[in-house]
């Protein structure tokens, strides 16, 4: 896909952000997280001001040991005003499980990839069938009452299939939002993509998926996380997914690293005039609070080096 990009005038001054570490992130630890840590370090980022918080997954236990207290987050995390809790849905027996608790969380993301064999390797399932269970589970949410979001994993590239044709992520995110969903986010699930091509793809999203929030998710496995983000951000993308500490990753490459950090995300936001009602100290200290849970240093740049706030003292 090569056209000629058209920049808005003015980058989003205000940028929504859904912190997605509580699940993501804890969901490729090779430990079990405890809850009682999960419920502290939730809490922490509510503090901190992001508002847009993926808590936990209703999965199978048997498969993803690290979210098997999912009714246990949602039972013991606080509920502040302002902030909207989202639990990943994979299909409609996580759905009916979820809604035994249905006054815990406000949001349902609900997740498909765009190429046939990383769907198949994830859930087993051809898109086509993916998409059927997924237009009836989002047609219960929305009876529900609840807020859905189609999460399309790969979108940017295929580490099995390479290229993945633009017009085909489109058209499942046509699907979806036809099914009921409120957004679409656009996983760049193994850090394959480049400024120029998102650019390119986010310029294409807003002409054919008018109405629809669109979410940008990268990864930074290539170092070119932040830059993505950029190239959205001068397409008009005003929502992006992030993980404090940069946790979370992806099994494929071997060496994948995680989502970009929500510290940078946030600093380099701020630093650019844009408003995301996060105070950058308090995410600071709940990113250095898994840090030492889980014993390691974690690749978030903000994390190690600090904010830059020499030009607030002149």
């Amino acid at each position: 896909m090569r056209t000629s990009l058209k920049f808005v005038s003015e980058l989003p001054t205000t940028v929504r952000i859904r912190e997605v570490g509580p699940r993501d992130g804890f969901q490729n630890e090779p430990e079990v997280i405890p809850t009682d840590a999960k419920v502290r370090l939730i809490g922490m980022l509510a503090a901190a001001g992001l508002q847009r918080l993926e808590v936990t997954a209703f999965v199978r236990p048997d498969v993803i040991p690290q979210l098997a207290d999912a009714e246990q987050v949602l039972g013991r995390i606080e509920r502040p005003a302002g902030v909207a809790y989202s639990v990943l849905i994979p299909n409609e027996k996580g759905l009916e499980r979820a809604l035994a608790h249905r006054d815990r969380f406000d949001e349902i993301n609900l997740f498909l990839s765009a190429s046939e064999t990383h769907n198949r390797k994830n859930v087993n399932s051809s898109i086509a069938e993916s998409l059927q269970g997924l237009e009836r589970t989002i047609a219960r949410g929305v009876e529900e009452g609840l807020r859905c979001e189609g999460v399309i994993s790969v979108s940017f590239g295929c580490p099995y299939e390479g290229e993945v044709p633009p017009e085909r992520v489109f058209g499942i995110a046509q699907r979806l939002a036809e099914a009921g969903c409120e957004e679409i986010a656009f996983g760049d699930t193994t850090g394959m993509a480049n400024p120029r091509q998102v650019g390119e793809f986010f310029a294409a999203a807003h002409e054919r998926l008018p109405g629809v929030e669109l979410t940008a998710h990268f990864h930074n496995t290539r170092g070119q996380g932040l830059a993505n983000v950029l190239a959205a951000l001068e397409q008009g993308v005003s929502s992006f997914e992030s993980a404090f500490g940069e946790l979370g990753g992806c099994p494929v490459p071997p060496g994948s690293t995680g989502n970009i950090s929500t510290e940078d995300l946030v600093s380099m936001l701020h630093e650019m005039g844009a408003e995301t009602g996060v105070d950058l100290a308090k995410l600071i200290e709940a990113s250095r609070a898994v840090q030492d849970l889980l014993g390691r240093q974690l690749g978030a740049h903000v994390l190690r080096a600090g904010p830059v706030d020499w030009h607030r003292d002149k």
